[in-house]
């Protein structure tokens, strides 16, 4: 039986979903490998390169900014899963013009997605509102000072449910970063300097990946019972109506990348980062490497 790290850097079913049904329909255990399911949030990139990871957004900035060359072997989705929530007053994306916004740092992932997508709604997230940065996280506390007026408008993860929460707290979805902007972000990578693409560890993972990637496609119930442990607050009808919306459409089958969007996404985050030359798309997602 081989044995592998495999970190999350984020919190929410987005990161944690494939591997969770992975690991309790017990496919890594059938393809021979112990997966040690670890939290990276707060692990600087040396310590993450030890092992392979969840976060594609992440890996995919270091290797434009570091120079670090992760690369990517599954892509579970496209469509990164962060959401622009405004108070009672913000109704539309164009409505965070010189209001505060609670976001993520510009450097991380999902700092930089929420910078592209208020560009393209015509907002310089330098000059035209104000950023409040907040660290990752569960977003409760954002949902607290929003409600209190404390800022304008909230940039969540999928720790929560944007409908469920905007039809409970009187808030307006503004907008989803995923029908902005199609980079894959969640699936699993690895620094082939420290772990070669070929170990055996590595491609019995994948396809534990892939498998429960099948298994969501294919049984939209056990889909949604799965699904349900991560969005706690929600009814079971809430819960159909995001799977519906955010995960059957846009999570892969197989976990193999689309290159085009791929192309498109990776030359808009250099363009954010100020890197000059973005790397290729078939370079950073390697996906045909491990077949089922």
């Amino acid at each position: 039986m081989h044995t592998l790290d495999l970190t999350y850097v984020g919190h929410g079913l987005h990161e944690e979903l494939v591997a969770y049904v992975a690991d309790q329909e017990g496919f890594p255990e059938q393809e021979g490998v112990h997966l040690a399911l670890r939290d990276g949030v707060n692990w600087d990139d040396q310590r993450l390169r030890r092992g392979a990871t969840i976060g594609l957004g992440r890996s995919v900035l270091t290797r434009l900014t570091d120079g670090v060359e992760w690369t990517a072997l599954s892509v579970s989705t496209h469509r990164p899963l962060f959401w622009f929530v405004g108070g009672q007053h913000v109704s539309t994306m164009e409505d965070l013009r010189g209001r505060r916004l609670l976001v993520h740092a510009p450097h991380t992932a999902p700092g930089c997605f929420a910078r592209i997508v208020l560009r393209r709604h015509g907002l310089d997230p330098d000059r035209d509102l104000e950023c409040v940065i907040r660290p990752p996280g569960d977003y409760s506390m954002d949902l607290r000072r929003l409600r209190a007026g404390e800022v304008d408008a909230a940039y969540i993860g999928s720790t929560l449910d944007p409908a469920q929460i905007t039809a409970e707290e009187g808030f307006h979805e503004l907008g989803w970063v995923g029908d902005h902007l199609a980079i894959p972000t969640v699936g699993l990578a690895v620094d082939p300097a420290v772990i070669p693409l070929d170990d055996p560890a590595i491609t019995a993972a994948v396809r534990a990946q892939r498998r429960a990637l099948a298994l969501l496609a294919a049984d939209p119930d056990t889909a949604v019972t799965y699904l349900q442990r991560f969005l706690g607050r929600d009814t079971p009808d809430e819960v159909k109506r995001y799977h519906a919306r955010f995960i059957a459409p846009w999570f892969t089958t197989d976990g193999q990348v689309d290159l085009a969007a791929a192309d498109e996404s990776l030359a808009a985050v250099a363009h954010e980062l100020g890197v000059t030359h973005a790397p290729r798309a078939a370079d950073v997602y390697r996906t045909d490497h491990v077949t089922l």
